[in-house]
């Protein structure tokens, strides 16, 4: 009995960070849901003052608003129908997940990166989606 105890103990501490570092990107979950619905508008409410947007192989440096009119033109030209987020990592005050979003008949890789302020709310720094190349 001593050892199922101590079994089922080690089981229950190991499953717990999981779940913290679960809520540790919480951040990402509204992210995520905009992002697939193709929410443009609700989306830029996570966007810095200032952020970098790279969409496909255009780049730019852009404020708010700008970054939500050239979110909303890359929704309309590729209309999303699902996004997954399949990595993600921390640093200090800095999280960043990788996903795929199935958009327009097309995979692209989305990379996103959130930085907390000082009243600890992320803010999205920079957003860089990709077309998804094929591994042979």
């Amino acid at each position: 009995m001593k050892k199922i105890l101590t079994i089922l103990g080690a089981l229950l501490l190991a499953a717990m960070p999981l779940k913290a570092q679960d809520g540790e990107y919480a951040v990402f979950a509204p992210i995520s849901k905009y992002i697939a619905a193709g929410d443009a508008s609700s989306l830029s409410r996570w966007f810095a003052d200032h952020l970098d947007v790279t969409i496909i192989s255009s780049s730019r440096s852009c404020s708010q608003s700008q970054a939500r009119q050239i979110l909303k033109s890359f929704f309309e030209s590729y209309t999303p129908r699902s996004f997954e987020i399949t990595h993600k990592a921390a640093e200090s005050n800095r999280k960043y997940v990788v996903g795929n979003l199935n958009a327009g008949g097309e995979i692209f890789l989305v990379t996103i990166y959130a930085t907390a302020g000082g009243d600890e709310t992320y803010k999205i720094q920079q957003l860089v989606v990709s077309r998804q190349t094929a591994v042979f």
